[in-house]
């Protein structure tokens, strides 16, 4: 069995459009790719893939799941042999062996672990706003030193942690966290003196780290003191649940915009991320004071190939910075850098200027990055041959890590341009130096990726036509129970954390739309009777506790859940009807179009009022067939004559409820 812990690194790894796209051939479509789907037979193309949502659907055939479904439905294998084969893809060992005590004790306290920085993430934040001293320090940074709205603050939920030592650690273990997981997160240390547990992060305003999926794995804390005898920062040690190395911060936020637009801009701490949110860009991420790694890299590369570094005007870190870009572009992306006046860092930058005027300052000041790594290494080495040569061997350095022969060639001419030495010369050495780093099998791997370009610019000519996918039709009294708990699991799915509005009296009420249906379902003690959305829902209702009402449940909790039937029926969910807008025909006809808010208003009470009323009616005729039986004793019998008053009772009363809605 392959552990928890290796499959979520298979599907950080995993990207949807790359695996695909060595089957079928994937024209960009807008943020999404379209193709002929490889399920059916079909001319004109309504299979779907989503890098964002990391997800594959066809409107056409149904069938819809992640990366891994995928491989599991082209090749026809199982579950943990497409695992296995995405695994090896991405070069990740996975060990196979029996689920043992150890690994269900280790699974469970990843799980615990990130109960646990739930929890912490909410007490810092309700302590930022909600305590004299989290307002007077907390506060009063992140509003008045750093202009950060109560908005941006509530989205990135930042906090404070209190100076008095180990407040934290005593309301955790209060609350019922256990100690162990307050050491194994990093949220408290030991003292060897007396063993007494306290904060890490006391006296520090708080920065929580989402991984891709919107889980807290870790959090930086920032001192605000002026003594340099305390480090400016703490931050969360490496966990079960927390690798630096595979973490971008900010990312979680970013990676719609980072589609959207086609390329990130990388900054280098929390503040830099948040004000640049904060002024209406939104796709950058940083990789909080750490070296770039491989792994950081190739997640940033499920969204885009394009990377912006933002370098401060007078930093000291742009050399050290030059030689850890060289592995961007080892992992085929294109990078490009700009420098900032000398007076800003990304952080100020952003808080002086609008959106627009950001994204123009990077579109006419950034520079292709071995150019401007050219320019910079150029002009500290003058006229000195010496240095100069040296010059030129680093950036031989830079092209050789480049993985497309096309790209490595024009690299090499501009270079050679740049440098003023012979072409030839350049390209013997770039060529004698990946013989000696690289062999035949990555040769092939180069191949490959020219032959997939050639095929990408050959289809960029080619025009596709597009469906409009059919509207779903609604659900009535006469829908199945299975069709009403679909409906039921796609409202908490894509709605849950939005509220519908009532009117009780004069007065309208909002309601949650999740808090509702598991409320109503938990009132009559229900369960779905389909076992894939009983999953769905137990999973939802989970991670719905872990992060409170109004927040949204991560859609990859349910596209990459370890049982295909749950992933595959979530991406059905997920994806029906996203591509369905409202003819303008109808508006010009004057016919009224209703808004989210209204559809919500009705549909949700209607589905569980109609779900509630099926559930009721299997009961009742549960109870008939049992009084058709001639053995039935005297106590049995009388029994069943009081659950059949009491159900048709409750019958009556969801038809007065209902009927409004019904009709």
């Amino acid at each position: 069995m392959i552990d928890r812990a290796t499959v979520d690194r298979i599907y950080a790894a995993a990207d949807i459009v790359d695996i695909i796209g060595d089957y079928v051939t994937l024209k960009k479509k807008g943020v999404n790719y379209q193709a002929c789907c490889p399920f059916h037979q079909e001319k004109t193309p309504s299979f779907v893939v989503s890098p964002s949502k990391g997800v594959f659907k066809c409107f056409g055939c149904g069938k819809g799941g992640n990366a891994v479904t995928f491989i599991m439905e082209h090749e026809g294998i199982s579950y943990p042999e497409a695992l296995r084969m995405v695994a090896k893809r991405y070069g990740i060992e996975v060990e196979e062996r029996a689920m043992t005590e150890e690994d269900v004790r280790r699974n469970n306290d990843r799980e615990s672990m990130f109960a646990l920085n739930g929890w912490a993430a909410d007490y810092f934040a309700k302590y930022l706003t909600g305590t004299t001293e989290g307002r007077s320090v907390g506060l009063s940074y992140f509003s008045q030193k750093r202009g950060f709205t109560d908005e941006t603050i509530r989205k990135f939920g930042l906090g404070f942690c209190s100076a008095k030592g180990d407040d934290l650690s005593r309301a955790a273990v209060a609350a019922g966290y256990k100690e162990e997981f307050l050491l194994s997160t990093g949220l408290a240390l030991k003292r060897e003196s007396d063993g007494r547990i306290y904060d890490r992060f006391r006296d520090r305003v708080i920065f929580p780290v989402h991984n891709i999926s919107g889980r807290i794995v870790a959090f930086g804390g920032r001192t605000l003191r002026t003594d340099k005898s305390v480090a400016k920062y703490q931050n969360s040690p490496e966990s079960e649940i927390y690798s630096k190395k595979r973490e971008l911060y900010g990312l979680y936020f970013a990676k719609k915009a980072i589609q959207q637009q086609d390329y990130a801009i990388m900054v280098e701490g929390y503040t830099d991320v948040i004000s640049m949110h904060q002024a209406g860009v939104e796709n950058v991420v940083a990789s909080s004071g750490t070296s770039l790694t491989t792994e950081q890299i190739q997640l940033l590369h499920r969204f885009t190939r394009n990377i912006t570094v933002i370098y401060d005007g007078d930093s000291a870190g742009i050399h050290a910075s030059l030689r850890g870009i060289d592995m961007i572009l080892k992992e085929g992306m294109n990078v490009r850098v700009v420098l900032l006046p000398p007076e800003h860092d990304p952080d100020s930058f952003a808080r002086a200027h609008t959106a627009d005027e950001v994204h123009a300052y990077i579109r006419e000041h950034e520079e292709d990055f071995l150019s401007f790594k050219a320019r910079l290494m150029l002009r500290e080495a003058g006229t000195d041959p010496i240095k100069r040569s040296e010059v030129i061997g680093d950036m031989v350095r830079s092209i050789v890590q480049i993985p497309d022969s096309i790209q490595r060639s024009v690299y090499i001419k501009e270079c050679a341009r740049t440098m003023d030495v012979d072409e030839g010369v350049l390209i013997a050495e770039v060529a004698r130096k990946r013989a000696m780093q690289s062999g035949d099998s990555e040769a092939a791997e180069f191949v490959r990726r020219h032959q997939r370009q050639l095929r990408e610019e050959q289809r960029a000519g080619e025009a596709a036509a597009s469906s409009e996918p059919d509207i779903t039709k609604g659900i009535t009294a006469g829908s199945s129970e299975e069709a009403l708990e679909r409906e039921l699991v796609k409202y908490l799915l894509k709605s849950g954390h939005k509220c519908f509005e009532v009117m009780e009296g004069r007065n309208v009420v909002e309601i949650n739309i999740a808090e509702e249906i598991l409320q109503s379902l938990e009132a009559d003690n229900i369960t779905f009777s389909n076992p894939v959305y009983q999953s769905i829902l137990e999973a939802y209702r989970e991670r719905w506790r872990e992060l409170g009402t109004g927040v949204e449940v991560p859609a990859q909790v349910f596209v990459n859940h370890p049982d295909p039937e749950v992933c595959n029926a979530a991406v059905d969910i997920l994806t029906a009807d996203d591509n369905y807008v409202p003819s303008e025909i109808w508006r010009r006809k004057d016919v009224h179009v209703e808004s989210e808010t209204e559809i919500l208003s009705v549909g949700v009470p209607k589905a569980i009022m109609l779900y509630r009323s099926k559930v009721v009616e299997r009961m009742i005729n549960a109870v008939r067939e049992r009084l058709k039986d001639e053995n039935i004793g005297d106590a049995e019998l009388s029994e069943c004559m009081m659950q059949l008053t009491k159900l048709n009772q409750v019958k009556l009363a969801i038809s007065k409820q209902s009927q409004r809605l019904i009709l």
